[in-house]
């Protein structure tokens, strides 16, 4: 883990085109030094270091590719709540089997993530 001061980003990343679409948008929150991105399935698999970063109190933004909201219920097995929870379905990114996310909408909904956690902040 890098920088403390910045939130913490967990993302879903599933087989479907949402969840590699959520999977992307926190990689570029990530690479853009907007958010840290960190592992859900380590918070989700009980592993230690994982849970104690995801409980450090950090500003937590979780990505969903559907409401099945798989990211958000590993963080609660924790008692974590984020303080930002996005399910991009809600931002018409299809959940596609077998299919790649379309460019566009995740242009689309990255930035649209972007605004909401800058009005929440």
């Amino acid at each position: 883990m890098g920088n403390n001061n910045l939130p913490i980003v967990y993302s879903c990343s599933g087989c479907s085109s949402a969840a590699q679409a959520a999977n992307m948008i926190a990689i570029k929150m990530d690479r853009e030094n907007i958010a840290e991105m960190s592992c859900i399935a380590g918070v989700g698999g009980d592993v230690k270091p994982l849970v104690r970063t995801a409980k450090s109190g950090r500003e937590i933004i979780a990505i969903d590719g559907c409401p099945l909201s798989c990211c958000k219920s590993c963080l609660a097995r924790h008692d974590v709540q984020p303080e930002h929870h996005f399910v991009l379905s809600d931002f018409n990114i299809p959940k596609v089997n077998g299919k790649d996310p379309d460019s566009e909408k995740c242009r689309a909904a990255y930035e649209r993530v972007l605004e909401l956690v800058d009005k929440k902040g």
